[in-house]
């Protein structure tokens, strides 16, 4: 967790059974999302009447990157049987639990439709002496690559026609791979042609 977990009380004495709890909850939010920011606990008692209910209120507020807060908040009923405060932390924990599970599911889904933009693609044009080319995908886009992203220091190993296994991020003037791994040579008649454009195989758009 980036930010200490911070506990607030009021109107009530801590104690170590209670913190140990708190804790232990914790960690089990943990157990379901590892990168969880920050996680802040509020532990009131809002009134003295037995005949009113539990007196207790609990709420968990979390943050999880890139901007989602999630907040719980439990407060038995006036009508409710007096429940201990333990039991209130529980329900409290197990609902921003829920919420979590949910998020952290949204967050894989995501990334399982957009792998990071992971994709095959050829290498359409290089420039040999100044150090990068372009690559095309399936869809045609046009990806600029630096000798640098090129695993293995294979850049020099580069020919037009040569397919690729590449990561795309969107940079300042347009996609841009950042790494690229030859999975596939063209033909032995293909030749290093400075700047040139060459002929996409079928099921590749020019």
């Amino acid at each position: 967790m980036q930010v200490p977990l911070e506990v607030t009380y009021r109107n009530l004495d801590k104690t170590s059974a209670l913190e140990t709890l708190i804790q232990e909850k914790v960690a089990k939010l943990e157990e379901v999302c590892d990168h969880i920011s920050s996680c802040r606990v509020a532990v009131e008692k809002v009134h003295d009447h037995p005949d009113h209910g539990s007196p207790f209120r609990v709420r968990v507020d979390l943050t999880v990157p890139p901007g989602h807060e999630l907040a719980v908040a439990k407060n038995p009923a006036e009508s409710t049987q007096h429940i201990p405060l333990e039991s209130v932390v529980r329900s409290a924990f197990d609902a921003a639990r829920k919420q979590l599970v949910k998020l952290v599911d949204r967050q894989q889904n995501r990334t399982k439709s957009h792998p990071d933009q992971e994709m095959g693609a050829i290498v359409t044009q290089l420039f040999p002496e100044e150090g990068y080319g372009f690559l095309r995908d399936l869809d045609g886009q046009e990806i600029y690559f630096h000798r640098n992203s090129v695993l293995n220091n294979d850049f020099d190993r580069l020919t037009l026609g040569t397919g690729v296994h590449c990561f795309v991020q969107e940079g300042e003037e347009g996609p841009q791979a950042s790494t690229v791994q030859i999975v596939s040579k063209p033909g032995a008649n293909a030749e290093k042609s400075e700047g040139a454009p060459i002929d996409l195989p079928a099921g590749w758009q020019s």
